[in-house]
């Protein structure tokens, strides 16, 4: 294996529930290697979303280290978080996260102008024809389909190069044709240098991934390569 990008080391998260504490993930080990492609399977409530949130730094482990490019995210503020986030991860939401009021270009060249790039509204405008809404630039959110949002919310993502690029189910909201342009997209990131772990229940998108790990009620049930790294 290269070098791990991204390290979990006996990771458990329990949150708040109405009945109480509710545990989420249990113990968890897992290393991501630069350049790798990785697939979180497993039913509704396993705990993927809440594994790539831990990741990303947007969910606090309740015990245990999450490492990232050599950064312990766990000693990390929230201030430190986001500008880790910002310098070198990509997050596409489940619920997109788009800003009502921005346009999809706006959507898009946020993240580029915060991180200083001054082509920030060209380089969105590319990412966008990228996912084909070339011609939906200046729409809104609400004037968009939930696959067109999650078009704009894969643009977002991608438009910085992040070194790491965190999706939960990238190709849920897609029809057929669509899905597998946005898929196509998504390998195409590693040549630009990502590492991509993605949530999903879709076979032909995590049978892509070098590795899967099977999740199952908060724990790594499995860890195999997937057939394409055979």
């Amino acid at each position: 294996m290269s070098e791990p990008i991204v390290e979990l080391e006996a990771v458990s998260l329990r949150l708040a529930g109405n009945a109480g504490p509710v545990d989420i993930l249990h113990d968890i080990d897992l290393t991501v290697a630069r350049g790798e492609a990785l697939g979180l399977v497993g039913p509704s409530g396993s705990g993927k979303s809440s594994l790539l949130m831990v990741m990303a730094g947007l969910e606090r482990a309740t015990s245990g280290r999450v490492v990232a490019l050599g950064r312990d995210l766990t000693a990390l503020d929230e201030d430190g978080l986001a500008r880790f986030r910002r310098d070198h991860m990509g997050v596409v939401f489940q619920s997109f996260h788009l800003i009502p009021t921005m346009t999809a270009l706006e959507n898009v060249a946020t993240p580029l102008e915060l991180a200083g790039a001054r082509d920030a509204f060209d380089r969105a405008a590319e990412e966008l024809e990228r996912v084909g809404l070339g011609a939906r630039l200046d729409h809104y959110p609400a004037q968009l389909s939930g696959g067109e949002q999650q078009r704009v919310a894969l643009a977002r993502a991608a438009a910085p190069q992040p070194e790491i690029l965190l999706a939960d189910e990238p190709t849920g909201n897609l029809d057929g044709a669509t899905g597998e342009t946005i898929m196509e997209m998504l390998f195409g990131l590693r040549e630009r240098g990502a590492t991509l772990v993605l949530v999903t229940h879709a076979p032909e998108l995590a049978t892509r991934c070098d590795r899967i790990v099977h999740l199952r009620d908060g724990r790594i049930e499995a860890d195999a390569l997937s057939e394409a790294a055979e």
